[in-house]
């Protein structure tokens, strides 16, 4: 059972997610609730997630997930038998069946916003909304993103400026690897990760791009690519 408190700001971070498609900063939460520090939504946070309500997604600022509600505030599901519901789907047309089951094997990927495929842009931090992925795109129990490509420096490797780019939450990946980096916890770049002694090489796909290499202390993956969708 939660308490008022984390009920209340349970609610008023599902609210604005609802809305904005991004959680409320720390500094909102704490006026909504009207407390006095950031230290009491800290405490509330952490209770929400230790009781299964929200999930804390990694290397984002703002970037909270609802879990689940109390059960007083579930939307209502309407119950539906099964012979009812096999008569519905043996009455639709094969097209209908087969857009049906493409939408049941979809999943909604959080949308990060925009990473550069060329000179490395402003870190992404924000979830600006959600993008539907295929179900076989993704791996089963793993945190997955999307981000729009801004840029032709991967072009060689089949990315084009303006794709969405889905990506799995990974903080390592292997050689070869096509990943989000986090170059000087500062700028963000989409590159194929090369190791070479105690350096990190993040190599484009086009020549006219070069091969950017940094110690291996001033590079963090943030994500592996597993999938690309282009809109035509």
């Amino acid at each position: 059972m939660l308490t008022k408190k984390q009920r209340d700001l349970l609610v008023f971070i599902h609210k604005r997610v609802q809305k904005d498609g991004v959680s409320p900063s720390f500094d909102e939460m704490k006026d909504a609730l009207d407390l006095r520090s950031k230290s009491g939504i800290h405490r509330l946070i952490t209770a929400l997630e230790e009781r299964g309500f929200i999930r804390r997604l990694p290397h984002r600022a703002r970037a909270i997930e609802i879990l689940r509600l109390p059960e007083d505030m579930e939307p209502a599901r309407p119950a539906i038998r099964a012979a009812r519901a096999d008569e519905a789907l043996a009455a639709l047309a094969p097209d209908q069946m087969s857009a049906l089951a493409r939408a049941a094997r979809a999943q909604m990927v959080p949308m990060m916003g925009r990473i550069a495929a060329g000179v490395p842009i402003e870190a992404i931090q924000q979830v600006s909304s959600h993008i539907t992925a295929p179900a076989g795109m993704l791996t089963a129990g793993r945190e997955h993103y999307a981000l729009e490509v801004k840029g032709d420096s991967m072009i060689d490797a089949g990315i084009r400026d303006g794709d969405v780019v889905v990506l799995q939450s990974v903080d390592d990946a292997d050689d070869g690897d096509i990943v989000v980096a986090l170059v000087q916890e500062q700028e963000a770049t989409l590159k194929r990760l090369r190791r070479i002694g105690g350096t990190i090489a993040l190599e484009a796909a086009n020549p006219a791009y070069e091969t950017r290499v940094y110690p291996a202390d001033q590079v963090r993956v943030q994500g592996r690519l597993v999938g690309l969708i282009r809109t035509y």
